[in-house]
């Protein structure tokens, strides 16, 4: 019983992650409408650029792609199951990635908010498990 209870635990854990991240690329596309806090890739490129201060201009309208790149790709192999030993170590690096940058640029309040920090220690939490069910690729 325990390990079925495990088992739904990480399902639900890799649901969430996964959603909340294509949520936020959603956003940057704009398909969120009214409800969105970007709402165009302007917004979102400009944001990067905010976070990203410290980078050559170049550098942060690229960051912009990899990092929407990265999360389409860890959240549907979250979804689907596949790599997901790897692929929640990824997210995780990605989220931690967000977390810092945005605690230099915008202050620890901002990441505490938006509970960055939560979603990288769970997808750390979620790499660290001995075995997955239901997935499609170990």
């Amino acid at each position: 019983m325990k390990n079925r209870k495990l088992d739904f635990a990480q399902l639900f854990m890799r649901i969430g992650l996964s959603l909340t991240m294509l949520s936020a690329v959603a956003d940057r596309f704009g398909l969120w409408g009214k409800y969105a806090a970007w709402g165009n890739w302007e917004n979102f490129d400009h944001y990067t650029q905010e976070l990203t201060f410290f980078l050559p201009t170049v550098l942060s309208h690229t960051s912009a792609y990899i990092a929407t790149f990265f999360e389409i790709l860890f959240s549907v192999c979250l979804l689907v199951g596949y790599k997901i030993k790897w692929v929640a170590y990824g997210t995780s690096a990605l989220l931690l990635v967000f977390a810092l940058t945005m605690s230099i640029a915008l202050g620890v309040k901002a990441p505490l908010d938006y509970s960055v920090w939560v979603g990288a220690f769970a997808a750390f939490l979620l790499a660290e498990q001995d075995s997955y069910r239901w997935s499609v690729g170990k």
